[in-house]
């Protein structure tokens, strides 16, 4: 199509403050016709491309662009009848404001999910960096939690921590991983985890059951799900959301300055920065764009795998947990549980047509073609695929909000995810457990700042699909 122009165009982009984005909605036949659009890797498409159906038999690609990017693309496509760029015009309500001080009180006052709340209870405001750590700092002096510091400091000198439940301090009975807060705009993303381990703990506590909406679960479910042992490291970028909580930037990435020191090309993208075909210029095929080699791009890919502290502290939780079976990281906007692999299609028929295979540099990551795909056991697709339906199906029933389960690559490939990075470690890395990784997208496509309805809601969706999801991986084996 446009390739060429698309490409050449990147060097007119301007640095822009990230507040100017604006949203903007693509709209074409296939998605085949956003290919080029998506190669332009100084586009912010969320959290990742995703091309939707629409009613009308078109689909839908949101993204958040620019002034000047927006008048180029129209431009660029104004005789090009079949692909159209509009604007959103509606007004979006007040969002959910961050939290003022210290709502838990140096860890106090312990937090108060919604699940042990009547319905209809709200939480007036989002958490900001300092509560987070009070939250939890009141979990384990009220209420059982277990709390470590991670070994790295972040760019920003910030010291890392996570948190268990349910299975005491034998590291060997933990099976279930959340972590959340890596992309620093994707508002509540913390707070989810948070208060969902403050019901379990709470309802423990009280011999209580939980209910999310019109999601109801029993005392004897909640016992279940503490049983398998809970690991949640609920703030992975804490610089980064330190920073939009002050600016309101819609900002993305960490704040490293070593590879740019102003505007958009700081900081790396640290679901891009995981040890999993991370040097993606080898492993992809010439025209895939899984992650960006430049420091302005939303997907820079960072100076080498795992270069930064929070995705050393993520990935050190595995070693202190060897038994980990199941993975959930926690994104937002798009409404769905993605699950691996998000490089290529899958397949179960040729075993060598794999990550580890060199013969298939340079071939990974168009989909759709017979060149390559990715090899999952077909118990293990069965496996992954049935948790992310019952995840989806639980995040559906608390009110009725349009949620889907999907296999990670969609149209459009990535390297370096948590989750991929999370499944490899069995082939990859001598020793490790297999575990089944999934990310959670709650909320509404390129929706990062929630309405304070919409937080409220968003909490009792996500933890509902915890529970679920919890429930449905216990079924299938931790072991």
């Amino acid at each position: 199509m446009m390739k060429q122009s698309l490409i050449a165009s990147l060097a007119l982009q301007l640095t822009v403050a990230v507040a100017e984005l604006l949203p903007v909605q693509i709209r074409a036949p296939t998605p085949l016709h956003f290919r080029d659009i998506v190669a332009n890797d100084t586009y912010d498409f969320g959290c990742r491309a995703q091309a939707r159906p629409t009613d009308d038999g078109q689909f839908e690609l949101r993204a958040l662009l620019t002034r000047d990017q927006i008048d180029y693309l129209t431009e660029e496509y104004r005789s090009v009848d079949v692909i159209s760029i509009r604007e959103s015009v509606v007004k979006r309500a007040t969002t959910a404001p961050i939290g003022s001080g210290d709502r838990f009180k140096s860890g106090t006052v312990t937090p108060v999910g919604l699940g042990t709340q009547t319905s209809g209870s709200t939480i007036a405001s989002i958490m900001n960096v300092a509560e987070i750590s009070s939250a939890v700092n009141a979990l384990v002096a009220n209420a059982g939690a277990i709390s470590f510091t991670l070994p790295y400091k972040t760019f920003n000198g910030a010291t890392q921590f996570a948190f268990q439940i349910g299975a005491g301090s034998d590291t060997s009975k933990y099976h279930l991983y959340l972590s959340a807060g890596v992309h620093a705009r994707e508002r509540g993303g913390p707070d989810n985890v948070v208060y969902w381990a403050a019901d379990l703990l709470a309802a423990n506590k009280s011999g209580s059951g939980l209910t999310y909406g019109k999601k109801t679960y029993t005392n004897a479910q909640v016992q279940t799900v503490l049983n398998a042992g809970i690991v949640i490291f609920p703030l992975v970028n804490p610089d980064g959301v330190t920073y939009d909580q002050s600016s309101s930037s819609l900002w993305r990435k960490n704040r490293n300055t070593k590879s740019g020191s102003s505007g958009s090309s700081i900081g790396v993208d640290i679901n891009r920065n995981f040890d999993f075909l991370w040097n993606f210029s080898k492993y992809f095929s010439s025209s895939a764009s899984p992650a960006s080699s430049s420091p302005s791009s939303e997907t820079f890919y960072g100076t080498a795998a795992a270069s930064e502290s929070e995705t050393k502290n993520h990935v050190s939780i595995y070693d202190k947990f060897p038994k980990i079976r199941w993975f959930m990281d926690v994104h937002s906007a798009a409404g769905d549980i993605l699950y691996s692999w998000g490089d290529d299609d899958n397949q179960a028929t040729t075993s060598t047509m794999n990550f580890l295979n060199s013969a298939y540099d340079g071939k990974r990551g168009i989909t759709g073609d017979t060149t390559y795909k990715e090899y999952i056991p077909s118990t293990d697709a069965t496996n992954i695929k049935k948790v992310a339906d019952a995840t989806v199906a639980a995040m559906k029933a608390v009110g009725s909000r349009s949620y889907v389960s999907q296999q990670s690559v969609g149209l459009y490939p990535t390297s370096g995810a948590s989750d991929d990075y999370a499944f490899s470690r069995f082939w990859a890395k001598s020793g490790a457990n297999k575990v089944y990784a999934y990310t959670m997208e709650f909320g509404y496509s390129t929706n990062f700042y929630p309405t304070l309805t919409e937080f409220n809601q968003n909490i009792l969706d996500t933890n509902a699909g915890f529970m679920d999801w919890a429930l449905a991986a216990i079924g299938v084996g931790l072991e």
